[in-house]
């Protein structure tokens, strides 16, 4: 296994942080991975033990604001500073890897992402594999919540407004100690701003899911405590994809592929992968 790694430049001239680990052979076809808020591309470690043997290359990217890319701590101007940066890298990949076949990755945050991507770039992928989407809103969040969150989002936009809770991570409690002292992790609260834009996110990628006719799987937990497991199924449901699937994992927390039975999950994705690559 080879592993690379440097930075280059994304909205607003950020530097930003992209890794990559590459198969020692021939590279059958390239897993981006989108990641979640707060956290970074490093901790996808279980994913590349499992793929990079198997042949595939797998990339990720900081998101700006995130690990060790630049910018303040999950700040954005709007929710296209994560697309607008992930285009970029999609291309250097697409430049890396000519001819090969690129799956793209996202988990919850990166879940949400993904699909708003889709809308306007499906053709670059052959395929695409989403874990624990953040695209419905929880019913938790009242009408007025949304109303104050907007507000905050023009006159305090830095004011932070949620908080992640660790314990729903994984039952795993190595995976939740690792990520509660990672310092690439940011522990503080979601800013108005992020939240606002996550919002805006969500209702787009609800009102127009019917146009993605890529093929995808997604992947989710029906213990998930992060995001509102529905996402998955409103996915599943409403995309007007021939070749999709959905995996529901009893009582499996929001990393899937970070819970203490990760095998089921991991050769889930291998199986469904094969099959498309």
């Amino acid at each position: 296994m080879n592993h690379i790694e440097g930075y280059f430049k994304g909205v607003r001239n950020a530097n930003i942080y992209y890794q990559g680990w590459l198969p020692d052979g021939d590279v059958s076809a390239a897993l981006i991975i989108v990641h979640g808020l707060g956290e970074h591309s490093g901790r996808y470690v279980n994913m590349v033990s499992h793929f990079i043997p198997l042949g595939y290359a797998f990339y990720g990217l900081d998101h700006i604001g995130h690990g060790k890319s630049e910018g303040e701590r999950e700040m954005v101007d709007r929710f296209a500073d994560y697309t607008d940066t992930l285009s970029i890298y999609v291309n250097m990949v697409k430049g890396w890897q000519p001819g090969k076949p690129i799956i793209l990755l996202g988990q919850s945050m990166g879940g949400l992402i993904v699909p708003y991507y889709l809308l306007d770039h499906q053709s670059d992928f052959k395929a695409a594999v989403i874990f624990a989407p953040a695209i419905k809103i929880p019913d938790s969040i009242s009408p007025i919540t949304i109303t104050v969150g907007k507000i905050l989002s023009s006159i305090a936009p830095k004011v932070g407004i949620l908080r992640l809770d660790t314990t729903g991570l994984s039952h795993d409690p190595d995976v939740v100690k690792a990520y509660v002292n990672d310092p690439l992790v940011f522990h503080g609260k979601t800013p108005a701003r992020l939240a606002a834009e996550m919002l805006k996110a969500m209702q787009r990628v609800t009102a127009e899911v019917d146009e993605i006719t890529l093929s995808f799987i997604t992947l989710q937990g029906s213990a998930d405590r992060i995001v509102d497991p529905g996402g998955a199924q409103l996915l599943f449901d409403k995309a007007s994809s021939k070749d999709k699937a959905i995996k529901i994992y009893e009582g499996f927390y929001h990393e899937v592929f970070n819970e203490p039975e990760r095998a089921i999950v991991l050769k889930d994705m291998e199986t469904w992968l094969k099959a498309h690559v």
